[in-house]
């Protein structure tokens, strides 16, 4: 029995989609003319997950890092329980009331029920699931710890969930901010400025430097200020264009990690990524090589990416980890000392989560001071602009009473 997207039509002639187990097409297309639906299309789930160039075509849509973390760690909790596999499935299938994610348990729960592992089934949805993934579910299942390694995975997913989150909670508050300012001070000088210096405008006397700089601004951003919008939107796209190159991307990326505070930043996220990633691995007895691999493709640097590679083939030849990392001198001197720590003294996996702690910790001490520092920062520079703005506005206006007396 397998599972099958589906297309329906009901009595009121409104489009209904969802997920359904069955023998075959036609035997679901029965199920729905049970249910008074009129079958459109009926296809297998796997056969919608991946497309002929073996990417997913809708399973990433709609599926976060929560849900997965959340079905996974049902699926560890069933299966801690004693309960068969293909029924934990059927019961987190049936738990959800996302359509997608039915869907992707569903039919994982197909490829179970014909004979393949876990690991396979979950295959079918590569985007879902990334290697990380299911390589700790085939390690689980080849050891048969396999609820243990899913309560690892669900564990790891919710800490890089979390991360994510704080990361984008903490730039939230300075980008809002940022438009905010940039907002209100572009209406100032093209709406506001200009109805006010009329009246200056008018007169015959000659007005002060600081106002006719403000009346030039103000003219320059009404005659080129969409010019200039489409301007920035076009490099963004032509930058984006020229980050596709391979060595365009690693020569910005090496100039992030070069920059003082972007550096330390983007190599505390990724060095935080790698090692809890390297810690989950191989707490689930995954090879140390296939770990190493794994782990480097969740870094989103090239450089620090390409270091792990390197490392990975020194290891390959009978190098100690740390020091092969450490050759790169990309990587915090810290997170070298605890992994060679955890070699030496066979503990490689806690001092592995021990460094991701730490890079985390210290990662979120950096954005909250950021933070901390970056808003009374931006209203300082607000505050600056509107007094320079309102300034320019009123010297025509001291300049006239001075004349008066």
């Amino acid at each position: 029995m397998g599972a099958f997207q589906y297309t329906a039509l009901d009595a009121a002639g409104r489009e209904r989609q969802g997920v359904l187990e069955g023998d075959t097409p036609r035997h679901v297309r029965q199920l729905l003319r049970e249910k008074q639906l009129l079958p459109v299309s009926v296809d297998p789930v796997a056969d919608r997950a991946v497309s002929l160039k073996g990417r997913s075509l809708w399973s990433g849509r709609g599926v976060s890092g929560g849900d997965v973390a959340l079905l996974t760690r049902q699926l560890a909790t069933l299966s801690r329980a004693g309960l068969p596999l293909e029924e934990a499935l059927q019961a987190v299938s049936e738990q959800t009331e996302k359509p997608r994610v039915q869907g992707v348990m569903l039919g994982v729960r197909a490829k179970v029920m014909e004979g393949h592992t876990l690991a396979h089934g979950l295959a079918e949805f590569p985007r879902i699931f990334p290697e990380i993934y299911r390589a700790t579910v085939a390690a689980g299942e080849q050891s048969g710890h396999l609820d243990s390694v899913l309560e690892r995975l669900a564990d790891y997913t919710e800490s890089r969930d979390q991360l994510k989150q704080r990361i984008v909670g903490a730039l939230l508050y300075p980008i809002v901010l940022s438009v905010m300012c940039l907002g209100i001070v572009s209406g100032l000088l093209i709406y506001v400025v200009p109805k006010v210096v009329e009246v200056f405008e008018t007169g015959k006397g000659k007005l002060p430097l600081m106002t006719r700089m403000l009346i030039g601004f103000s003219d320059f951003l009404r005659d080129w200020g969409i010019w200039l919008v489409l301007a920035l939107v076009l490099g963004g796209i032509g930058l984006a264009r020229w980050l596709r190159d391979p060595d365009a991307r690693r020569r910005f990326d090496l100039l992030l990690l070069r920059l003082p505070l972007a550096g330390r930043l983007v190599r505390g996220f990724n060095t935080a990524r790698f090692t809890r990633t390297f810690s989950i691995l191989t707490g689930s007895a995954v090879p140390v090589l296939d770990a190493l691999r794994i782990s480097g493709e969740v870094i989103a640097n090239m450089p620090m990416r390409e270091a792990v590679d390197a490392a990975a083939a020194r290891v390959r030849e009978g190098a100690p980890i740390g020091r092969s990392l450490g050759q790169s001198r990309l990587f915090p001197p810290m997170t070298i000392h605890l992994i060679s720590s955890g070699e030496s003294s066979g503990k490689l996996e806690d001092m592995l989560e021990r460094a991701a702690v730490s890079q985390e910790r210290e990662l979120d001490g950096i954005l909250a001071a950021l933070v901390g520092l970056l808003g009374p920062l931006l209203i300082v520079l607000m505050g600056l602009f509107v007094m320079a703005i309102v300034f320019a506005m009123l010297m025509p206006i001291f300049e006239m009473n001075t004349l008066i007396r």
